[in-house]
């Protein structure tokens, strides 16, 4: 039976080499990931790097008011804490759970001087910071221009993507609080969807009924985030 947790979960140490993947083995620490864990806060000292494996994180930008509106997702394909390789030792967003799970610390320093070491490491960390940088464009150009429908189908979507069930915990006052709507408008939304055949919604809970209904009242910007992740 195979581990209930590995590091190999979170798709960069997947494609590591060998070599490079066993060197940092003995640094990698095991993280319950809990609901609404901060990970990070803007203007904070980044002292880890977090690889999630069955986690799933929100980068939130957030206004001098304490608004804040989800910028990026991040699950098993990548980590947080870009900045540390990017030449910063402060966050520029807040990382939270909005996914309970595990996964991966990593001391940033280590992570760091592996990147500094010209080796497989740094391009793998450059390529993922691109499609980092594409969903986060990607992600505002969508806020600004499509249907609150259409970002709510589009969200769900990429929830499902990180995980291996069809079933999402999740509450309106969370999904409104990450797209930075009001919670009635996500209200109207999931009734939507439900009442489309797409989802289940009930006490905090999303069943996602319908995968390929749902891709269809998606916008374009699904699609185009999932290419740049894979």
């Amino acid at each position: 039976m195979p581990p209930l947790h590995h590091p190999n979960q979170n798709r960069l140490f997947a494609v590591l080499p060998d070599d490079d993947y066993r060197h940092l083995i003995p640094q990698l620490e095991l993280m319950p990931l809990p609901l609404g864990l901060v990970l990070q806060e803007p203007g904070a000292l980044i002292r880890y790097a977090y690889f999630p494996t069955t986690a799933i994180i929100s980068l939130l930008h957030v206004m001098q008011s304490g608004a804040s509106s989800e910028v990026a997702t991040v699950g098993r394909e990548g980590l947080i804490g870009t900045a540390i390789y990017l030449g910063n030792d402060t966050a520029p967003n807040r990382a939270i759970v909005q996914s309970a799970g595990h996964g991966y610390r990593l001391p940033g320093q280590t992570l760091r001087e592996e990147f500094q070491n010209n080796g497989p490491w740094q391009a793998l960390l450059l390529r993922y910071t691109q499609s980092l940088l594409t969903q986060t464009a990607q992600t505002a150009v969508c806020n600004r221009h499509h249907s609150l429908d259409q970002q709510f189908c589009r969200w769900l979507l990429h929830c499902l993507d990180r995980q291996n069930s069809n079933d999402l915990v999740l509450t309106q006052e969370l999904i409104a609080n990450l797209l930075g709507v009001r919670r009635e408008g996500i209200s109207e939304a999931a009734s939507n969807a439900q009442k489309a055949g797409l989802i289940k919604y009930q006490r905090g809970k999303v069943t996602v009924l319908d995968r390929a209904g749902l891709e269809v009242k998606a916008c374009e910007c699904y699609k185009v985030i999932r290419m740049a992740m894979e």
